[in-house]
C-alpha cells in the first residue's frame, strides 16, 4: 500500500512541479497555472512561517509514506530528493534550493505577465 502511495506522490508532485514551471505556455491553462503558483508560494512563505520556509504539505505527506517504508535519511528539499532519486546522482542542496527559488519566481513572473499584461497589450492594439 505504501509503495503505491510513494509512486502516487512521485508522479503527482513531479507533474505539479512541471505544471508550475511550464503551465503558462498553453493559453487555456494559464489561470490555473497562476493559481497553483500562488498556492505553492503561499505554502512556502506563509505556512513556512510556522513550519519552515519552503514548507510543502505534499512533501510532508510523502516523507510520512517514506518513513513507513523505512527511509529516514531524507533531504530538506523535495527537489533535491527528486533529482537524486530520479538521476541517482548526489546533488548540492544549496544549489538545488537556489535553482528552485529562481525557477519558481521566473515562472511566477511569466505567468503574471501572460495572464495580465500580455492580454492588455494585445487588446489595446
Amino acid at each position: 500500500m505504501y509503495k503505491t502511495f510513494d509512486i502516487f506522490f512521485i508522479s503527482f508532485h513531479s507533474i505539479l512541479i512541471i505544471f508550475n514551471l511550464l503551465g503558462w505556455i498553453w493559453r487555456p491553462l494559464r489561470k490555473i497555472n497562476l493559481v497553483t503558483l500562488i498556492i505553492t508560494g503561499a505554502s512556502w512563505f506563509i505556512l513556512g512561517i510556522f513550519y519552515g520556509i519552503g514548507y510543502c504539505p505534499l512533501t510532508d505527506w510523502h516523507w510520512e509514506v517514506l518513513h513507513k517504508l523505512g527511509k529516514y535519511d531524507l533531504p530538506n528539499s523535495y527537489i533535491t530528493y527528486l533529482v537524486e532519486r530520479l538521476s541517482g546522482l548526489e546533488t548540492d542542496a544549496q544549489t538545488v534550493d537556489t535553482c528552485t527559488v529562481v525557477f519558481y519566481f521566473a515562472a511566477l513572473f511569466v505567468s503574471v505577465y501572460v495572464n495580465f499584461f500580455k492580454q492588455q497589450k494585445k487588446s489595446s492594439s
